[in-house]
Order: C-alpha cells, then structure tokens, then sequence
C-alpha cells in the first residue's frame, strides 16, 4: 500500500475516533435535570419536562417551588437559560444562585425581581463570603428576559468571579484578599434556584404587591451546564481557571455598568458613612 494512502486512512480513522469521542463527552457534560438536581420545595410545582431537558418553577398562593444541584462544586464555570415570569410579576422573585451551607457560608446570586407588566425587571447580584454580604449590584436588561431563554452565568476562579448574561459580563467581583476583603475560595457551593412571593420587599420596595388573579407564576429553565475540574479536560478547565476580561470585555461591561445599572454598593455614601468598603476603593475591571 503506498504510503501517502496509508497515512490518508490513518487520518480519517482518527478524525473519526477524534469526532466520536467529543460527541460523547458532549453528552456526558450536557445538564439533565433528572440526574442533576433535587427538589426542594413546592412538590408537584417543580416539573421536568422533555426527557429532563427542561424544568419548570411555579408559584400559586399557597407555595412557591425550587430545585438544588446533586453535586458541589469548587470553582468551576456555570451556565443556565431561563426564561422569566411574563406579564405582571410584580412581587415574584426568581433566584439563581450558588451557595453553600452555614452560618459563614459563601455565597454567588442572581435574582430577577418581577415588575408590572410593561416595566422591566431588576436583576439583583451580590457576593457572599465567610457569611458576610451587603455587596448588591442591581441593574436593569437591555432585552424582556421573559419572551425568551437567555443565558446567566458565573465564573468562580481563585482570581474573580465574573457575572455573565448572554456571554456579555456586567459584573466581576476580584479576589483581593491581599487588602483584608474575604474571598470565597473554599467552601464548596451547590446550585440553587427557586420561585417564591416576596411583595413584602421585591417591587418598589414592597408598595406593588402580587396580583394572584395572574396566578400561576411560571419560570423555565434548560441547557444547564457545569464546567469544572472534574467535567472537563485540561484545556477547558484552563479557559475559566484563569479567566478575565479582555479588551473588548472590558468594554462590555463597560457599556452595561454606565448604561443599566441601577443601583452599586460602591456608590451609595449614606449606606457607609464611615467608608466605603475596602474593595470599592479599588478601580478595576
């Protein structure tokens, strides 16, 4: 046989082999949400759909519903699509979040609070470590997060954690240990999403309250996906181990904190009258 035939076939054998194999690690790294999570509350509210591809939160009167992740996870990047309560919301909170358990536990949110129909909605970010939060960023999104999925996702490496909506940061929160500001690095967190009434608070500030003629509130989720260090191969692990934020993701975040945010910690002076915190003081991106 000659050589370049024998070289040719060798080829295509490990193209094959090569493609075979990212199929099935495709499928093993894709979310179920029968496999991957546990209800936590709210029973028959909590519905998992199309072979666990998709899952379904709802709210009535009597209970809201939630869901929690199997696994734990340190450090890792996380990936969720969910579609929001649409029409008056007004009231309703749907959490998303990663958490871990005690007094002095470590905390990563995204909240969506519900408005009337026609106002946007509030997303709410804050960062827990060591039990200790008070780190909000609020902030309004430049599309209705209820007429479609989009996709909501945290990086948590030692360096920083950075919040994600459709890919674009609106959020990094950095490790600066180095000046006292406690960083969560090792405590492992599950995944945590849940449901549930809060008009004594979520809409401006508790006035509008939830109408539950609307009732029931209903938020979708799919295409969950955990990259961490025991999902991936060395060369996926490296890309959220040691991520950043570009040029350009600098921009992004840029254009989303001077043209969406609503409310910043860092800015509120009456809240500190004594100081800011020691990591507002720190001008990075």
């Amino acid at each position: 046989m000659p050589f370049s035939s024998s070289c040719s076939k060798v080829s295509m054998v490990l193209v094959v082999s090569l493609f075979v194999t990212s199929l099935m690690a495709m499928a093993a790294s894709a979310g179920n949400f029968f496999q991957d999570f546990d209800v936590t509350f709210g029973d028959e509210r909590v519905k998992i759909l199309n072979g666990g591809q998709l899952l379904t939160l709802n709210l009535d009167k009597a209970s809201g519903s939630g869901f929690k992740s199997k696994n734990e996870y340190l450090f890792g990047r996380i990936d969720m699509q969910i579609k929001l309560v649409s029409g008056n919301s007004a009231g309703t909170v749907t959490a998303y979040y990663l958490s871990s358990e005690g007094p002095t536990h470590d905390e990563i949110d995204f909240e969506f609070l519900g408005n009337l129909s026609g106002d946007p909605y509030t997303l709410h970010t804050n960062v827990f470590s060591q039990g200790k939060g008070n780190r909000e960023q609020q902030f309004h999104l430049w599309f209705d997060p209820t007429r479609a999925f989009h996709t909501y996702s945290i990086v948590w490496n030692s360096q920083r954690i950075i919040f994600l909506v459709d890919n674009i940061p609106i959020r990094v929160f950095h490790n600066l240990e180095t000046i006292g500001v406690p960083f969560p690095k090792s405590q492992p967190m599950r995944i945590y999403s849940s449901l549930w009434n809060a008009d004594d608070w979520a809409t401006r500030g508790g006035l509008v309250k939830t109408d539950w003629t609307q009732a029931p509130f209903t938020a979708s989720y799919r295409n969950f996906q955990a990259s961490t260090t025991s999902t991936n191969s060395l060369t996926e692990q490296s890309a959220w181990q040691n991520q950043g934020l570009d040029a350009a993701g600098r921009n992004r975040l840029r254009w989303v904190q001077q043209k969406f945010m609503i409310y910043n910690y860092c800015s509120d002076l009456k809240r500190f009258p004594q100081g800011l915190p020691a990591e507002c003081r720190q001008s990075r991106f």
